[in-house]
């Protein structure tokens, strides 16, 4: 009995984390360092999951491009994929959804931070701190976002569909 307990209950392992990608580049000259250091920072957040070959064994890949200008120039650019391998059973589709989009890349963010800061500072310009994401928020936006779209679509897929005019008879 407590073996059949046991094999139900959630499991969550994380089996591996890794920088998968990272780009750091300064498009303009070295004339950036010289300026006066006004940043502006855009920064881009995406994710995407995938089943391996192992049954319940999933790779998460959180994503984040970061453009700072200064002035006119822009001063650097970054890219990461921060990458985790993460066994995860015995939960149900939506359960599962969320851990992938949330919970996963909640495990994953701090270490993207790091590894932005980081490469920032040894770029030679000042530590860039990425702020907190909260990706249970986001994922419920998200997830509203499609239930919604979900109900527009198919209120325009009922309008769409001409109505049958009765034939007449002779």
């Amino acid at each position: 009995m407590a073996e059949t307990e046991q094999q139900n209950e959630t499991q969550f392992q994380i089996h591996k984390l890794y920088v998968k990608d990272l780009t750091f580049e300064i498009p303009s000259d070295i004339s950036v360092f010289n300026q006066e250091w006004k940043p502006e920072l855009n920064v881009d957040i995406d994710h995407q999951s995938k089943i391996l070959d192992e049954a319940n064994v999933y790779e998460v890949v959180l994503s984040a491009k970061c453009t700072v200008k200064s002035g006119d120039k822009t001063a650097f650019f970054v890219e990461i994929h921060q990458g985790g391998v993460f066994e995860i059973s015995n939960l149900d589709e939506e359960q599962l959804k969320h851990a992938l989009g949330a919970f996963c890349p909640n495990v994953l963010y701090p270490f993207l931070r790091e590894a932005v800061s980081d490469v920032v500072q040894k770029g030679g310009f000042p530590q860039l701190m990425l702020a907190p994401i909260n990706f249970d928020q986001l994922f419920l936006q998200q997830q509203s976002k499609a239930a919604k779209s979900d109900a527009t679509s198919e209120a325009k897929t009922a309008k769409a569909k001409p109505k049958a005019k009765p034939k007449k008879s002779k």
